[in-house]
């Protein structure tokens, strides 16, 4: 098991941000978490990469349960693109190095040293989400689509068993949307890709390619399983609490409010 969350509880003061959570996810899979603000989603990304520990409950990541596994062990083996992870990124830092330093779990170039092998790898996966030409130029004069396809490629950089991906198409234009979601359906159809885990608001913004959704309410599980057996109007409206129509077009998604 990739994922293994059993009742998982997690308090801020006296909020509580998920509730008695459970959620399992397996190898080959490929999931999507929907819900609306403040439902959990985040949070639940931040224990999935063992960023964040629960205050109750168990959670077990790539086979190691939280609180009794060494984190610098386990970290590199998960692989993130967040709009957290995006603020500590220099603007000055060169794109091939904001790519390059995820080797050693960094942000920003220092004393460590890098092998020919681990070039090319920085440079080969800058290609593939099709940013290669620009890993001389500096993190700050890309665009936002641009940042959000170096910040895969670096999610990627250690071969990760787990790749976790919190709105990697926020903020984006419709153009620039289509061309990240066409680098992410690619991926999530190659066997050979880590499980992925996607964070979105809209069910516009599922690759193809994607197999399993979970939907979040209030720090708790709404519905999970099969994408076609979750995304229902039923349970879309339920989560989102708004009357919503739900049209499949072959793999992809798309919902609105009923008129």
């Amino acid at each position: 098991m990739v994922l293994d969350l059993q009742d998982v509880t997690l308090r801020r003061g006296t909020t509580t941000i998920l509730d008695a959570l459970s959620w399992h996810v397996a190898e080959g899979e490929r999931w999507v978490v929907l819900g609306p603000n403040g439902a959990g989603k985040t949070t639940l990304l931040q224990i999935a990469s063992a960023r964040m520990h629960p205050t109750s409950g168990t959670a077990a990541v790539l086979g190691s349960r939280l609180g009794t596994v060494d984190l610098f062990e386990l970290r590199p083996r998960i692989g993130v693109a967040s709009a957290a992870l995006a603020d500590r990124i220099l603007p000055s830092e060169r794109v091939l190095d904001v790519v390059l330093t995820a080797a050693y779990g960094m942000t920003g170039r220092w004393r460590e040293r890098y092998e020919a092998l681990d070039h090319e790898r920085a440079r080969v996966l800058l290609d593939v989400f099709g940013v290669g030409g620009l890993a001389e130029r500096t993190f700050g004069t890309l665009s936002e689509g641009e940042r959000k396809r170096a910040q895969i490629a670096r999610a990627l950089m250690t071969d990760p068993e787990l790749l976790l991906l919190d709105e990697p198409a926020a903020g984006l234009d419709l153009g620039g949307r289509e061309e990240l979601l066409g680098a992410l359906t690619e991926l999530a159809r190659d066997p050979r890709s880590p499980v992925m885990v996607l964070v979105t608001h809209h069910v516009e913004e599922i690759p193809a390619g994607f197999t399993h959704a979970l939907l979040l309410r209030g720090g708790r599980v709404a519905a999970a399983g099969p994408l076609a057996e979750v995304l229902t109007a039923e349970q879309l409206s339920a989560t989102f609490g708004l009357d919503l129509e739900v049209v499949r077009h072959g793999e992809r998604w798309s919902a609105r409010a009923r008129s």
